[in-house]
């Protein structure tokens, strides 16, 4: 079987050009693993890569849903994984591309439900708390009966947290203390640049006021024209939240930005404490993409 390869990091690293660059190399494809490009019409703020940045490789779950959809870790697994194995399938190398730690985990692992049975009365009382108070609610049940679980899970997949929840109803335990772990579906190996913190810093900052003069602001105040809600769940992205904040609070376009600045270095820093922890993550030094894909390929060809 081929290996996966995964180009992963925090926000403005570089991903997109050196995936691009090894797929020309690997004769590859490109599976957007990133929670806001999955999104139809939202194109500045997530930095969503343009045909020519392409680059004429096939990109696949970028403007997969309509901006009003909700989506999972479960919704992009059961989309992906398909993607992932036809790719396979077709004699191609699957790249898989982004910077959402959980999208990526769904495709390279099986995650294990722990070993309690069901229980559809307890599921339903769980789920029917998610459809009432919201999904953030239901986690922060989990998050006091199962810290670590709650770390690992993210908010949106509800059908993990529901199964966490009624573990720990049935066993007393924390689904955390039971070992499930993860298994792998599929021999992979993991890069990332590896940019000094205040240089990636510069980067974001570059990268947010290239938003701005783009048109960030237009293209929010056009998304809740067409109908999208200010709480829906594409517009709780970095860059999106705080212009809709921005707005209704009459925030001048400098506040907006520092704003979204602050909050994507915090986010930076909560991606590369999860990425320090995947396995067979190769770091590799700051360079242009061409250069940056042939020590990937070398690293990846002699494994």
């Amino acid at each position: 079987m081929k290996k996966l390869l995964v180009i992963c990091g925090p926000t403005a690293s570089g991903k997109t050009a050196l995936a691009v660059q090894c797929a020309r190399l690997l004769d590859g494809e490109i599976v957007s693993c990133d929670a806001l490009l999955i999104y139809r019409g939202l194109e500045i703020g997530t930095a969503k890569p343009t045909k020519e940045e392409m680059g004429g490789i096939p990109h696949h779950m970028i403007d997969a849903v309509a901006p009003t959809e909700n989506f999972s870790v479960s919704d992009f697994e059961r989309m992906a994984l398909p993607i992932v194995e036809d790719i396979l399938a077709r004699g191609k190398v699957p790249i898989l591309c982004g910077g959402t730690g959980f999208y990526l985990n769904s495709i390279l692992f099986h995650h294990a439900f722990g070993n309690a049975p069901a229980d559809a009365e307890i599921r339903n009382k769980y789920e029917k708390i998610a459809e009432r108070d919201g999904k953030e609610a239901l986690h922060d049940i989990l998050r006091r009966v199962d810290p670590e679980s709650a770390e690992k899970l993210h908010t949106n997949d509800v059908k993990r947290v529901v199964r966490a929840l009624e573990i720990y109803e049935l066993t007393g335990k924390k689904k955390s203390e039971q070992n499930d772990g993860d298994i792998p579906r599929y021999p992979f190996f993991a890069f990332a640049f590896d940019y000094p913190r205040e240089e990636l810093y510069r980067r974001i900052e570059r990268r947010v006021d290239e938003m701005f003069e783009r048109g960030l602001i237009k293209e929010v105040e056009s998304l809740l024209q067409s109908g999208v809600p200010e709480d829906a769940q594409c517009m709780q992205g970095i860059g999106y939240k705080e212009i809709v904040e921005g707005l209704k609070n009459g925030d001048l376009q400098s506040t907006m930005s520092d704003i979204i600045k602050k909050n994507t270095r915090n986010y930076a820093k909560r991606q590369e404490t999860f990425f320090n922890k995947m396995k067979n993550l190769y770091r590799i030094a700051p360079s242009d993409a061409e250069t940056a894909a042939r020590e990937v390929i070398k690293i990846y060809g002699h494994q």
